[in-house]
């Protein structure tokens, strides 16, 4: 593309050189995955074999719900992932004898256009009939997405979400403020961006309502923490664990204040639950402790958990920060990792997308790093894979959560 191009295109608000999937929702994926989802655990390993030949194809992803008894959090999730702008084309794999209705998640696939396959094992034959068919339709899927169409992307038909994971004493003072500084320049550009971890957000709810477009969601946004503390005191631990006093954090306030770094200076525009999608551009938080009585277990503090659950609420694209290092990644949506830390850089550099510890050593201010950060989201959606699709991370886990819907006090009009 030439120089007067690109700069037409991002005057315009494309995305210089990159196409994607325009979906029948409107929505724009950057990947065109098929997704081999087993409906409960007993078909998980039926799952992985149907995958098994197209390892080297980084499309072909195995997500999937392990309880026999789902809940409307888990149908939730996983209605959204199969309808996910990243994904083209569905097989859903049943033992036959579970209680998550395979009918009507595979109808709603098929009204958003498509192509899906349930195989309910207990009726294929087993296990080794149920692979050969799957694997059968996985190859028929990838042919008719070779024929998908592609659209110009627009800054504006990405949602990017930002979770940290193994944070360190750097975390707070490189990468999950440059993520912020990227995270404000996408809000201006039109993108929409989710910040979460309302359980590593204690001590900052004060200065995030004085943010809200409203003072009721401010009010929201106060709640939501204090929900967040009143379940860890039952539990009786906070969202703080060895690896991060080892690494010089002392305190959940502290660890918080990096975390909250994330969320950049733009205003906050919405507070909404697993699965619900952001309505429009700007910067929203995601509650991820569930609603009523704490149960062990449930807040699932647990990186792949809440990467799944801000893909399901529209990410096509996640930044991880991490000062100690982290490897993992995720199925459906890429996942870019910013290293907060120098020497974890040196020593993991293979599995890191961004040196942010550069900052430490006066090196790259914020503005840059922040910079290299949007630019990294960019060939990300051009299509180059991320460090962790490069490696072949596709971690994935859903459980059990319960969550009331988002009021209109916290997606104010």
């Amino acid at each position: 593309m030439s120089t007067t191009t690109a700069r037409t295109a991002s005057n315009s608000g494309l995305i210089p050189d990159a196409l994607g999937y325009r979906r029948s929702d409107g929505r724009v994926g950057i990947r065109d995955n098929v997704l081999v989802a087993y409906l409960v655990e007993c078909a998980h390993h039926v799952c992985r074999e149907i995958v098994a030949p197209f390892q080297e194809d980084g499309n072909v992803q195995v997500v999937g719900f392990p309880g026999c008894y789902p809940n409307a959090y888990a149908e939730q999730i996983m209605t959204r992932l199969c309808l996910h702008p990243n994904t083209g084309a569905v097989v859903l794999v049943s033992l036959g004898c579970e209680s998550f209705d395979r009918v009507a998640l595979a109808d709603r696939i098929r009204e958003s256009g498509r192509p899906v396959r349930t195989l309910v094992i207990q009726e294929t034959g087993g296990t080794r009939a149920t692979v050969e068919a799957g694997r059968a339709t996985v190859r028929d899927a990838l042919d008719v997405l070779k024929d998908t169409p592609r659209t110009p992307v627009a800054w504006s038909d990405l949602t990017v979400g930002t979770i940290c994971g193994g944070s360190d004493g750097t975390s707070g003072l490189t990468a999950n403020p440059a993520v912020g500084r990227a995270f404000d320049r996408l809000t201006a550009r039109g993108a929409r961006c989710v910040f979460e971890e309302t359980g590593e957000l204690i001590g900052c709810e004060h200065h995030m309502e004085q943010r809200a477009v409203t003072p009721e969601l401010g009010a929201e946004i106060v709640r939501t923490v204090r929900k967040a503390a009143d379940y860890y005191e039952v539990l009786g631990h906070a969202s703080i664990a060895p690896g991060n006093v080892e690494g010089g954090l002392t305190t959940i306030e502290e660890k918080s204040m990096g975390a909250y770094a994330k969320s950049g200076a733009s205003e906050i525009r919405g507070i909404i639950r697993p699965g619900e999608l952001p309505p429009t551009g700007g910067l929203y938080l995601l509650d991820v402790v569930p609603d009523g009585e704490p149960r062990h277990g449930y807040p699932n503090m647990n990186d792949t958990v809440e990467i799944v659950e801000l893909i399901a609420s529209g990410a096509q694209v996640v930044l991880f920060t991490t000062g100690r290092g982290s490897v993992v990644g995720s199925a459906v949506s890429p996942v870019v990792k910013v290293c907060a830390n120098p020497d974890t850089y040196r020593r993991m550099s293979e599995d890191m997308d961004i040196d942010a510890g550069r900052i430490l050593a006066g090196e790259a201010s914020l503005d840059e790093v922040g910079d290299e950060i949007v630019e990294a989201i960019a060939r990300t959606v051009r299509g180059e894979p991320t460090k962790s699709e490069a490696l072949g991370h596709q971690e994935f886990q859903l459980g059990y959560k319960s969550f009331k819907p988002s009021g209109p006090a916290c997606l104010p009009v």
